[in-house]
């Protein structure tokens, strides 16, 4: 399959919580066969609604960090003065890197004497492609403290892509991280559509104005749909005023319900389960099949 055949959907929001996993879930389930992500991967919460069986497993390995050989080191703590980053450690005449305050700029590395730093590749964390039982899916998790989770993001699109074209599947589905920065960016840059996922509260309406406004710097079409609308029908309406002078579409609202939080305890998406939300989930994804 050529890949101008392929549309890619990617599920956003302006802050976390606001129901994207849940809504990506049921989109796999309606969706039939798509190619799944999660793209969160600062805090990917897709596996525990789709079960994924993971098939491969693959290192991540973003930037450098630096490593003291402690054999060469002579103590004459100039990496120590140095360190903008406060990194370097000392026990005694010892030298040591703490990892996690180690920003890879490699300085020290330049700058040592006794050339007693190594400076590896740094394994921020691991991809994985796993089977569910809506599709192939692509997901990832980043370590503690890991950096370049746009870079991460990235791969696991690509490896996405791979697999669409391989296995001839017309639609990928993302569920996107919260916000706007890195990893949002390299979620959303080239995708078909994004939707996305508002509350009808004050901060939900201005985060959404947010993820817009970088929706139209990287020209990439959008639609939004409001969850929980009933709690604030008043604001619902207001955020949907705004999203059309904003240039986007509306694709329809889901109520609260409980329900949506018995179909997690589950491991299901809600349209698994028979619930009102589950059925106002089926027409978000006929307005949004409608425009990919």
């Amino acid at each position: 399959m050529k890949k101008d055949h392929i549309r890619e959907l990617v599920v956003l929001s302006g802050k976390g919580g606001t129901g994207k996993t849940s809504i990506s879930a049921s989109f796999a389930v309606l969706a039939g066969k798509a190619v799944l992500t999660d793209c969160d991967v600062d805090a990917a919460d897709l596996h525990l609604l789709l079960r994924p069986e993971v098939e491969q497993r693959h290192a991540f390995f973003s930037g450098n960090e630096a490593v003291i050989r402690q054999q060469d080191c002579t103590g004459c703590g100039t990496c120590l003065d140095i360190c903008r980053f406060k990194a370097i450690n000392t026990t005694g005449a010892s030298y040591q890197v703490d990892p996690v305050a180690c920003e890879g700029c490699g300085v020290c590395v330049r700058f040592c004497p006794a050339s007693a730093i190594d400076f590896p590749k740094r394994n921020c964390g691991e991809w994985m492609v796993s089977t569910t039982r809506c599709g192939p899916m692509v997901h990832a998790h980043l370590g503690i403290a890991a950096e370049n989770s746009g870079k991460l993001v990235s791969t696991v699109r690509e490896q996405a892509w791979c697999i669409a074209v391989d296995k001839r599947i017309p639609l990928i589905i993302s569920d996107g991280p919260p916000g706007i920065g890195c990893p949002v960016i390299a979620s959303m840059s080239g995708v078909s559509l994004a939707l996305v996922v508002t509350e009808p509260t004050v901060s939900g309406l201005h985060d959404l104005q947010r993820v817009l406004a970088l929706a139209r710097h990287f020209s990439v079409p959008a639609a939004v749909c409001v969850n929980k609308w009933d709690i604030n029908p008043g604001q619902t309406e207001r955020i949907e005023a705004a999203a059309r002078s904003a240039g986007a579409e509306v694709t329809g609202r889901i109520r609260y319900d409980r329900s949506v939080t018995q179909a997690q305890h589950q491991q299901k998406a809600v349209v698994e389960l028979t619930t009102a939300a589950a059925d106002d989930i089926r027409l978000v994804w006929k307005q949004t099949a409608a425009m990919l």
